[in-house]
């Protein structure tokens, strides 16, 4: 069965995005093999925000992955490019983790991995902790929230930059 992954970089305060959805402050190690990282996955699930962000900056033309964009306000006959998914996630992503193929990478943001994860979704939560206070912005695990509780799969620090890497499992009947 395919897993959905919560892989996302934070500050250590507990932000993916600065209050205005920078993310300027995301260092890269040069240790980290994003190249690993990426083939992991074939499909990308993206919350309306962060989808947007992406058409903003130019970065939706070329997908190496199957992109999702979950939206009750966009139309699909608008963007060609990606599958818009509205209220009926729970069909579609349970058909997903049922066939054959990578895992699932649940890219952004914060709003989407609370829906996903409080509707049993996810499976993995994967943080690349950034050494950046930012004392405000778009929450890791935004409020309100039920508690998601983990278990620690693997963590590894990249000294360069003091990047850590915290992987944890998904407790069941979280």
């Amino acid at each position: 069965m395919r897993r959905i992954c919560y892989s996302v970089a934070a500050s250590l305060d507990g932000y993916i995005a600065g209050p205005n959805g920078e993310y300027d402050w995301i260092i890269m190690d040069p240790d980290i093999d994003f190249g690993a990282m990426f083939a992991r996955f074939d499909t990308m699930l993206i919350g309306r925000n962060s989808y947007e962000a992406m058409v903003k900056a130019g970065q939706v033309d070329d997908w190496d992955m199957e992109p999702y964009v979950f939206s009750t306000t966009l139309q699909q006959d608008d963007h060609p490019n990606v599958t818009i998914v509205g209220h009926d996630f729970p069909t579609l992503l349970t058909s997903m983790r049922e066939q054959a193929g990578k895992d699932i990478w649940l890219w952004g943001g914060g709003y989407l991995f609370r829906s996903l994860a409080q509707a049993g979704f996810v499976d993995s939560v994967e943080v690349a902790i950034i050494p950046v206070m930012l004392g405000g912005g778009i929450a890791l695990f935004p409020a309100p929230a039920e508690q998601l509780s983990l278990t620690l799969k693997s963590h590894r620090l990249y000294e360069k930059t003091g990047i850590l890497m915290l992987e944890y499992d998904v407790a069941a009947n979280a």
